[in-house]
């Protein structure tokens, strides 16, 4: 099928290698807002042409995905459903699901959108961080399915499997809850403990020498790009405050035992956290 990705950053751009790979799409087509990340998905092959013109683009696909902003898909998506056609199909790839099916829930091609999650992703962004087989054996959710039309679904969902991906199937508030506790935590988290060592450490040399494998693993996330993951929180802000309190809360339990050299509580605090093991190998 032709295919259009508004977004050629790291998912979009991933997506579009996948679908290639997999033999899913026979034309690619982006939208692109920067002129230089533009150039630069046409040079790296991710798509076929780049279309100025968004309705344009949108006539050209069977298939329509946004991979904007979180911000920015609560204005694109609603302009993506103006103009498609009864038998195409849009997906988003957002990290967030409420606000966003919220500002299309009475739009009259409401039916045409499957809202869709890819659990998949790096710490870096624009066309560059595209990579091959970046979806493969991870999971995607699907949100709200029952508010899609029922072959716009089965569409998305045979493209997912192929891809191969797991399917899992949840109402946009439990999206949003969960993805908070296992996502959006782990990114926040990062960037304190950046902004905790640059605070302390004022010597960059010293942290580059110093810095093992596991400040590196935590800290990674850190790398990510405001401008995707502050209207993350933004959109998800109430369900990112329960879990950092909750984190807040363990973090001063921990400083606790420390503090009053209970060495045995501490123990125990990190036996239960090794419990992690049964579910994350």
């Amino acid at each position: 099928m032709n295919v259009t990705i508004i977004g050629l950053g790291l998912i979009g751009g991933s997506l579009a290698l996948s679908l290639r790979q997999r033999g899913l799409a026979q034309q690619v087509v982006g939208v692109e807002e920067s002129a230089a990340h533009a150039r630069r998905a046409l040079e790296l092959g991710l798509v076929d042409a780049i279309e100025t013109d968004l309705a344009a683009a949108v006539r050209r696909a069977e298939l329509v995905v946004v991979a904007v902003p979180m911000d920015a898909m609560l204005m694109v998506l609603p302009a993506v459903l103006d103009a498609i056609e009864p038998h195409q199909v849009v997906i988003d790839v957002g990290s967030t699901k409420g606000a966003l099916l919220a500002a299309v829930a009475g739009h009259p091609r409401r039916g045409r959108f499957v809202a869709v999650h890819p659990m998949a992703g790096t710490e870096y962004s624009g066309p560059d961080a595209a990579m091959q087989g970046l979806f493969d054996g991870k999971t995607v959710v699907l949100c709200d399915a029952g508010h899609s039309d029922a072959d716009a679904v089965a569409l998305v969902t045979s493209l997912f499997q192929a891809l191969p991906m797991r399917l899992l199937y949840l109402d946009a508030a439990a999206h949003d809850l969960h993805t908070a506790y296992v996502s959006h935590i782990s990114h926040i988290t990062s960037f304190a403990l950046a902004l905790t060592v640059l605070e302390k450490e004022k010597e960059e040399q010293r942290i580059f020498d110093l810095a093992g494998g596991g400040f590196a693993s935590t800290v990674r996330l850190a790398k990510s790009s405001p401008a995707m993951w502050v209207p993350i929180f933004r959109q998800n802000r109430l369900n990112v405050l329960d879990v950092l309190d909750e984190h807040l809360h363990q973090l001063q339990h921990l400083r606790e035992l420390l503090a009053r050299e209970d060495y045995e509580g501490l123990t125990e605090q990190i036996r239960q956290a090794n419990h992690i093991r049964k579910i994350i190998p």
